[in-house]
């Protein structure tokens, strides 16, 4: 089945949003790397339910009146990017942890850098919050939408003092 996409814009941006069979399968940064995340042929569709329903909660979330996405998801990825995606969206909003967090909770505490890998394919920014993680000693790493973005979105939950926050394990 064709993905259906729209544009979502955003305090960071226009958001590409891709609904997929099963639900929502991608939420791309205006700059993203094209090869960043496949999500194969892709027409444009404003009215598709899954990206009306998605552009309706980013627009709360945005707002500050949404601290949980509530939407289907349809994530494309080996096994282990979806127990790493899985997890990402255990991380409570205004919460951070670390990639070795994250892989100590996958039992597989040697594969900080696997889940940095992972973390960085996450195909749905923001829903799926790799933004919430955070390099050992709170500083802020790598993000697809650039840590620019990472900042906003972390202050916008209340997270922005991520140093000084002490982060808890999954």
């Amino acid at each position: 089945m064709t993905a259906c996409s729209t544009i979502a814009k955003t305090p960071v941006g226009r958001l590409t949003l891709v609904a997929g069979g099963k639900g929502l399968r991608a939420i791309l940064w205006q700059n993203d790397d094209p090869g960043r995340v496949k999500i194969g042929p892709v027409t444009e569709d404003d009215h598709h339910p899954v990206l009306v329903e998605t552009r309706r909660q980013l627009d709360e979330y945005f707002a500050g009146r949404r601290t949980r996405f509530d939407l289907a998801l349809d994530f494309i990825g080996t096994d282990f990017q979806k127990r790493v995606w899985a997890a990402l969206l255990t991380i409570p909003y205004g919460e951070t942890r670390t990639y070795a967090e994250i892989a100590a909770a996958l039992g597989r505490p040697s594969a900080a850098r696997a889940v940095g890998a992972a973390n960085g394919r996450n195909p749905i920014s923001i829903v799926a919050p790799c933004h919430r993680v955070i390099g050992t000693g709170g500083a802020l790493t790598g993000f697809a939408g650039g840590l620019g973005a990472k900042r906003f979105l972390l202050d916008l939950e209340g997270a922005g003092a991520v140093s000084v926050q002490r982060v808890l394990p999954l």
